[in-house]
């Protein structure tokens, strides 16, 4: 662009791209700034020794927990964002996870709006992800005013097995929402599409489906390799007046009209903590202390079944979940999450953290097993935080709600036995694994205890808003990659109609 943009959108990940389609044919002039550079469809892209053994997508970057410990970051930095090698679950939040609910470990807070609200958004979410899907399968499911634009995903003879087990038990399996046309990913090679990086080739991501959409307009466009190193606000210290960022060695300043910030629940958290000035001293949109707080990131564990007895042969595996404990145990306690199967994991991935075992033993053993992955909400609490100190990044998660978790992986395990999986194996995902990360710059409506308002602008600054995971009041117990999309097209219809008037 020869002159600054009306809009710049800071990331391009599921916020950034989905806000992007959503302004297309305003008019408006639009910048996507992305740090990272777009994925080429090479042989490591569906290589699951170069991705789980070797990291070759994973970024270099470190971060570092409360205790100074430095970690792999786990965020990816591509164009579209976390969404490249995301397993591509596009489901709802449930109704109640708009109301307050209460936990073992404590209570999840209402949004701001009820589910009512957002539904409509969801709804064009979903067509613009191309989400594959049945209703009338989980009772927990909220309502839809639009249907699924395609039919579900079809299960591989183990999975339709395991169906018919479940529901033979008594529980309620579902058809996974998802954002794949399979049959044009399998022709590119067998595999699962559950943390491998799409190029192209059938899965619907942030690149793929809303960045695509959004650079069909001839005002939007795309710098990738740019990496923002501050927002700067005019002398009042209320509006945005510049976003710097350097890209091919080059610094460039450009003065938008408004700014979205979707660089993920983190790396937005960092970017406002980092833009201190002399009338923002604890950083932007942070007058009330909230940004950085409420950190929350699911507690989920993997879980395989293993039957010596049957061969599990399928490819790509992830088609069902089932919710019957999502709001309740069972037997009148409270919630304790959702289980979703994993994509197939096979002996390569399986040697990525079992190194001291043979892969060929471990491809026999997965050969036996279906793997699963129970997730549970992870409550608010501002002690959980993102902080910054000169070019560190401090991640400070204060894990909580974590007994419903055990008690969710007892279930599963309990109910796979009953189903003929005489060894049922367990493994918690860490505290560094951060692929649902969210709440670090949270909306509502006291600005006193949230950064951001009902349509995600910062309560400090008129022309910020903050669209990404970073915005959820809660993390639920599902992927929130759906709920976020629904969220940027409603923002991003709030601009056309406040911001982008005539």
């Amino acid at each position: 662009m020869n002159s600054s943009p009306d809009i710049v959108i800071i990331g391009s990940g599921m916020g950034g791209a989905t806000i992007a389609a959503g302004l297309a044919g305003s008019g408006a002039r639009i910048l996507v700034l992305e740090r990272g550079l777009r994925i080429s469809d090479t042989p490591e892209t569906r290589d699951a020794r170069a991705i789980f053994q070797r990291g070759h997508f994973r970024s270099k970057e470190h971060w570092y927990d409360q205790h100074g410990k430095p970690f792999s970051s786990g965020n990816y930095y591509f164009v579209g964002g976390n969404t490249k090698l995301y397993g591509a679950v596009l489901i709802r939040y449930r109704r109640e996870d708009f109301a307050e609910l209460e936990h073992d470990g404590g209570v999840s807070p209402a949004w701001p709006f009820p589910y009512e609200e957002l539904e409509p958004w969801y709804g064009k979410a979903e067509a613009l992800y191309q989400v594959r899907g049945a209703l009338g399968e989980d009772p927990t499911e909220p309502a839809h005013s639009t249907r699924f634009p395609f039919p579900a995903v079809p299960d591989e003879a183990p999975i339709a097995r395991a169906r018919a087990e479940l529901k033979a038990q008594g529980l309620h399996p579902f058809s996974l929402p998802l954002g794949i046309d399979h049959e044009a990913w399998l022709r590119r090679a067998k595999t699962t599409w559950d943390a491998y990086p799409d190029c192209f080739a059938g899965k619907m991501d942030a690149e793929t489906c809303g960045l695509a959409a959004a650079l069909e307009d001839p005002n939007i466009t795309l710098e990738d390799g740019a990496g923002v190193m501050r927002l700067e606000t005019e002398a009042t210290g209320r509006r945005i007046a510049a976003v710097r960022y350097r890209r091919n060695g080059i610094e460039h300043r450009v003065t938008p009209k408004l700014v979205i910030l979707s660089a993920g629940a983190v790396m937005s958290a960092v970017m406002l903590l980092r833009s201190t000035d002399g009338k923002n001293p604890k950083g932007l949109a942070n007058r009330s202390d909230q940004v950085g707080r409420h950190f929350m990131n699911h507690n989920t564990s993997a879980v395989l079944a293993i039957d010596p007895r049957r061969r599990n042969d399928c490819v790509y595996q992830k088609t069902i979940g089932f919710n019957d404990f999502y709001l309740g145990d069972g037997n009148g306690g409270k919630p304790l999450g959702n289980v979703q199967l994993l994509g197939r994991v096979t002996g390569p991935i399986l040697k990525a953290n079992i190194r001291w075992a043979p892969e060929w033993a471990l491809s026999i053993m997965s050969g036996h097993a279906i793997d699963w992955y129970g997730m549970s909400e992870d409550l608010p609490n501002p002690d959980s935080r993102v902080r910054v100190n000169g070019s560190s990044v401090i991640l400070d998660w204060q894990r909580s709600n974590l007994a419903p978790h055990t008690r969710l992986v007892a279930k599963m395990k309990e109910i796979f036995r009953a189903a003929g999986y005489p060894i049922v194996l367990s493994r918690a995902f860490d505290r560094k694994v951060v692929s649902h990360q969210c709440g670090t710059v949270r909306m509502g409506n006291d600005p006193a205890q949230a950064a951001l308002d009902p349509y995600c602008r910062a309560y400090d600054h008129d022309n910020l808003f903050v669209v990404d995971a970073g915005f959820l009041p809660n993390s639920a117990a599902v992927n929130p990659s759906l709920t976020v999309a629904a969220q940027a097209l409603r923002v991003a219809d709030h601009i056309r109609r406040q911001d982008l008037r005539e």
